[in-house]
């Protein structure tokens, strides 16, 4: 007959110390004014919310990307061989300015899903490059997908079909960005190995694999 009593008394406490909490929290305070409770409350909120800013900047840089072997040892040294990272004009596209929106709230989402990169980075799910390689179209189609679904809103940071000058580009791709306007198509669609390794191809490649008779007659 004890047990009864005791989960009794504990749900009581329980209850007391929820009421005190309340109380703290609500009743009218008798040692600080209403100013300064105003204040305390203004100068928090400014440090955290600047504390914040700052933690979301500071994982915003390429630096952050490749602080990571998974980042550093592959995807990276691939852009390193791009016109995005060297070109005449000096202008150098980072890993943040293609893969993290600019507008705030759209930064905050994409924060929020990439930390699913950090669990499998405390997995090891990446941490070989024949691990990589082999989730290396999955983690391509991902991307793909996503830019797709923004209409390659990190590209148009920089591009734009309405700046393009047609007449100054080659014929070929003249040709394919009139037929890209008609056919309301996004960067994406036809830039998949503009950055990094070309995996469109060897996904094709892969389906040619694939869909080729088996002849061995054994």
């Amino acid at each position: 007959m004890d047990v009864p009593v005791f989960r009794s008394v504990n749900h009581a406490g329980v209850k007391m110390m929820k009421l005190k909490i309340w109380y703290f929290l609500t009743r009218p305070s008798v040692r600080y004014s209403i100013g300064t409770l105003l204040g305390a409350g203004i100068v928090i909120g400014v440090l955290g919310w600047g504390g914040f800013n700052w933690a979301l900047e500071l994982t915003n840089t390429e630096r952050f990307c490749i602080s990571c072997h998974e980042m550093r040892d592959n995807v990276y040294q691939e852009l390193k061989k791009t016109i995005h990272y060297n070109n005449a004009s000096g202008v150098r596209a980072t890993c943040p300015d293609c893969h993290v929106p600019r507008q705030w709230i759209h930064k905050v989402v994409r924060k929020i899903y990439a930390t699913n990169q950090l669990y499998h980075h405390l997995l090891g799910t990446l941490d070989s490059k024949q691990k990589f390689e082999a989730h290396r179209l999955e983690l391509a189609k991902y991307v793909w997908a996503t830019m797709k679904a923004t209409d390659s809103r990190e590209c148009r940071n920089c591009h734009t079909m309405q700046a393009i000058n047609l007449e100054a580009q080659s014929p070929r791709a003249r040709k394919r960005h009139q037929q890209a306007l008609a056919e309301h198509k996004t960067c994406i669609d036809c830039h998949q190995g503009i950055a990094h390794k070309d995996v469109y191809k060897a996904m094709l490649k892969k389906k040619e694999a694939e869909s080729e008779p088996d002849f061995d007659m054994e």
